[in-house]
């Protein structure tokens, strides 16, 4: 069996306790798009999720083997970030629909705070 990092506790009946976790009203925070920009509303892009991050030696890398879990630096219930092409645009919580995650958006992040805009 793999090498295994502690987690805090986290059981799997913690898991199926989010799972089904009511949600609170959020207030909207949706972006308004000019009409002069209307013409990238069709332009494709990569959404990504981002669990956390974590930092290791090469050694490390080379010991990696099936079944071992590798720490990240967020907290169980801790917001992930979603990022469109590599930025961040929003941070969300994970749910479970229908068999598969996704991820509720809880912030949008404003484009001239992080110099996406001028």
């Amino acid at each position: 069996m793999g090498e295994s990092v502690n987690l805090g506790g986290l059981e799997s009946e913690d898991i199926e306790e989010e799972e089904r976790a009511a949600f609170e009203d959020i207030e909207d925070q949706r972006l308004e798009i000019p009409p002069e920009l209307e013409f990238i509303r069709d332009i494709p892009v990569k959404i990504s999720v981002e669990m956390g991050r974590a930092s290791i030696v090469v050694k490390e890398l080379l010991r990696m083997n099936v079944n071992q879990i590798v720490e990240v630096d967020k907290r169980v219930g801790e917001p992930l970030a979603i990022l469109v092409n590599d930025q961040v645009v929003a941070r969300g919580e994970v749910v479970v629909i229908n068999d598969k995650f996704g991820i509720r958006l809880t912030d949008i992040v404003n484009p001239l705070e992080q110099g996406l805009l001028e």
